[in-house]
């Protein structure tokens, strides 16, 4: 089971070019077992409003339809993913790349993304 981080499910379902040849490899071998946290919604909403980028549909819609066109199951951020997350090493300044670990970590599940720090949290593993 793998987790996409926002970058990757983004890049995914409008760049892949901007995934690692590891990271394509990956989820093309791993059909109906990939995931995102809903955290990621959250995430793209604000980089869409703050005009970081640029999504042809409104966010809600645009990540409805990337979840089913690319067969994405959604884990949802519950109040045990939410203090795992705080109870990290203050490695990551991000909430949401926390959380992201948080719900790996918790779920046994690799994380494919090109962040670096998430690379240094124990018991993490990436793919990229």
């Amino acid at each position: 089971m793998l987790l996409l981080d926002t970058c990757t499910l983004l890049w995914l379902a409008s760049d892949q070019k901007k995934l690692s040849h590891a990271a394509k490899k990956a989820i093309v071998q791993r059909p109906g077992s990939l995931f995102v946290s809903s955290i990621s919604a959250f995430e793209i909403a604000i980089k869409s409003r703050s005009g970081k980028i640029v999504l042809p549909l409104p966010p809600v819609d645009w990540y409805n339809e990337a979840l089913d066109f690319h067969c994405i199951h959604e884990i949802p951020v519950s109040g045990v993913i939410a203090a795992a997350s705080v109870e990290l090493p203050l490695l990551h300044n991000d909430p949401c790349d926390r959380i992201i670990i948080a719900t790996a970590q918790l779920n046994s599940m690799k994380i494919v993304t090109g962040d670096s720090v998430i690379r240094e949290y124990a018991q993490t593993v990436v793919i990229w």
